[in-house]
């Protein structure tokens, strides 16, 4: 059976860099980045992309509704 793969898409400048995403992350794909959005706030990335399953943890956390997951279809060989 291949692996699922997952894509997670953040909205930078709605992310007020709780790190609730971070923490609940199983893969521990997401982290803070050092840059900053317009409103001051460090915001989340995928810092491990290839490690996403896509499980959505991310998402259901978030209390300002800003990650999307997406579930990639695996690619057959």
């Amino acid at each position: 059976m291949a692996k699922i793969r997952g894509a997670v898409v953040i909205n930078t400048e709605r992310c007020k860099g709780c790190e609730l995403c971070s923490v609940a992350c199983p893969q521990k794909v997401l982290s803070m980045n050092e840059n900053v959005n317009s409103k001051g706030y460090h915001f989340a990335y995928m810092a491990v992309p290839d490690s996403c399953t896509g499980c959505e943890s991310c998402a259901l956390v978030c209390p300002d509704t800003v990650i999307t997951v997406y579930r990639m279809k695996p690619k057959k060989d």
